[in-house]
C-alpha cells in the first residue's frame, strides 16, 4: 500500500506559522462538529474527554494513539459552535495552540485543523501526526480501517521538515 500523500501547508503569520491541514466530507456541517466536539465520537478519534466545556475553561482529554495516554488539561479558548473551536495546551513537547475551522457549502464540510507555530522546529514530527489523527477522524466517520502510524512517520517526515525549511 502507498503511504498517504502530506496535504499540510504552511502560511505566515504575524506571529509566527500556521500549519494548516484539510478534509472535506459530505456530510452537514452539524454533523461534523459534533464528529470534533461530542466526546463519544472524539473518543473514537481523537480521544475523550471529560469536564464542563466553555470558552475559558479546562477540560481534560486523553489522547487515545498516544503511547502515554494520561489525562492531560486543554483549555477551550474559543468556541464558536458549528463553525470554530480554539484550544491551547502545555506539556513537555511546549505550547499547543490550535484550531479547529468549519465550513460547508452545498451538503459539503470542509475541516481545516490549524496549529500556529511561534517556532516550527518540530513541524517534522508534528505534521505527520496531525495527518494521521485526521484520517483517524475519517475512518470513525466511515467505519473505514484505522491508519497505520507507521504509514505518516517517518514516510511524511521529510516533506514537512522542508516547509520548515525552505
Amino acid at each position: 500500500m502507498t503511504p498517504p500523500e502530506p496535504t499540510g501547508r504552511l502560511e505566515r503569520t504575524p506571529a509566527g506559522h500556521d500549519l494548516i491541514l484539510s478534509r472535506t466530507y459530505r456530510a452537514p456541517l452539524a454533523d461534523v462538529w459534533a464528529g470534533v466536539t461530542e466526546p463519544e465520537r472524539t473518543a473514537r478519534w481523537f480521544g475523550p474527554w471529560r469536564g464542563e466545556p466553555g470558552p475559558g475553561r479546562t477540560v481534560e482529554v486523553r489522547m487515545a494513539f498516544e503511547e502515554s495516554a494520561d489525562w492531560s488539561p486543554l483549555r477551550i479558548d474559543a468556541c464558536e459552535p458549528p463553525h470554530r473551536l480554539a484550544v491551547s495546551a502545555t506539556d513537555a513537547a511546549g505550547t499547543w495552540r490550535l484550531e479547529l475551522r468549519l465550513t460547508e457549502t452545498a451538503g459539503v464540510t470542509e475541516l481545516q485543523l490549524v496549529q500556529h507555530f511561534t517556532d516550527t522546529g518540530a513541524l517534522g514530527s508534528v505534521g505527520p501526526g496531525w495527518e494521521y489523527y485526521l484520517d483517524l477522524h475519517t475512518a470513525a466517520r466511515t467505519d473505514g480501517p484505522l491508519p497505520d502510524f507507521a504509514d505518516y512517520y517517518p514516510a511524511q517526515k521529510a516533506y514537512y521538515d522542508a516547509l520548515a525549511h525552505p
